[in-house]
C-alpha cells in the first residue's frame, strides 16, 4: 500500500502495552518499491518510516476494521 502527502494514517505496534500511534504523511522521501515516509504523529513527534508489510494503514481503514 502506498501513501500520498497529506493521508492519515495508523502505525500497529508490536507491543501489546502500546496503543497503536495516529499521524498524518508530511513526506514521500523515496517511492516504491521500498517506500519511505516522513510522518509527523499526533503527539507531535515526527519519524521517518519504511513500514512492513501491514504495519501502516490508512487510519480510515484501520477504524473500519475495529468496529
Amino acid at each position: 500500500m502506498t501513501f500520498e502527502v497529506g493521508d492519515r494514517v495508523v502505525a500497529e505496534t508490536e507491543s501489546t502495552d502500546r496503543p497503536p500511534r495516529y499521524g498524518t504523511v508530511r513526506e514521500v522521501v523515496h517511492g516504491e518499491p521500498s517506500a519511505r515516509y516522513r510522518i509527523e504523529w499526533d503527539d507531535g513527534h515526527e519519524s521517518v518510516l519504511t513500514p512492513s508489510a501491514g504495519a501502516l494503514r490508512r487510519a480510515r481503514e484501520a477504524a473500519e476494521t475495529q468496529g
